[in-house]
């Protein structure tokens, strides 16, 4: 099944119309202000444990790193043994490509991009973050674009399978509260997408694949001033 496809079969599940929709993860959450924190009700700021069942698959997935680790390591010889027998068009792509790279990191950095979300605990993103695991203790969420706005899912505890069948809706957003956005507007390629509220504060979710269907979906949207 296309990954278009398989959005809709998601979307269908959850009851929503989405014109995209991408699993996506958020970075470490920043400790708040205490008072904050106590306000909210003391919500957790990490992901649940994982049940007995999680952890016994994780555990057996123990005698595999070594293999995963020589991979790495064979990906990073051959990157290196490319480079060195590439030709000269194909070192200039190299050379461009790392330029990129590096003007990249740069915008993410002079954004402040490399952080979860701006940084503001009494905005809208920040209150929003603030109770991001109440709403689910899964590591993961569905974020679907819909017409209305945004809509994210997940499952009600933490699971390490079957997440799209235990999926369940946790949040939406409004159009007039949120929207999504690629940062860069396709310039470079990231997993970055943002959830920019509209006093402008925003939090940051990161799609488990560069240019996904979501950043897509977004390069096709009008340039938004907010």
């Amino acid at each position: 099944m296309t990954s278009r496809g398989k959005q809709r079969v998601m979307a269908d599940r959850l009851g929503v119309h989405a014109d995209a929709a991408e699993w996506c993860t958020i970075d470490k959450i920043p400790q708040p202000p205490a008072d904050m924190l106590r306000a909210a009700g003391t919500p957790p700021l990490r992901p649940g444990r994982l049940r007995p069942l999680g952890m016994l698959g994780a555990v057996l997935a123990v005698p595999f790193m070594p293999l995963l680790m020589l991979l790495t390591l064979l990906s990073n010889v051959e990157e290196a043994v490319k480079r060195a027998l590439a030709t000269k068009e194909e070192r200039e792509r190299l050379r461009v490509k790392d330029e990129d790279d590096r003007r990249r990191d740069a915008a993410i950095a002079e954004q402040g991009l490399d952080r979860v979300f701006d940084g503001n605990w009494h905005s809208p993103a920040g209150q929003f973050l603030l109770r991001w695991y109440a709403h689910s203790p899964h590591h993961q969420r569905l974020v679907l674009a819909t017409q209305d706005g945004i809509v994210l899912a997940a499952p009600p505890r933490r699971v390490t399978v079957g997440r799209e069948k235990h999926m369940q809706i946790v949040a939406r957003l409004s159009a007039t509260e949120a929207t999504l956005v690629d940062p860069f507007n396709g310039e470079f390629e990231t997993r970055m997408v943002l959830i920019r509220f509209r006093d402008g504060s925003w939090l940051r979710v990161d799609t488990e694949e560069p240019r996904s269907d979501l950043h897509t979906y977004l390069l096709r949207q009008p340039l938004s001033d907010h």
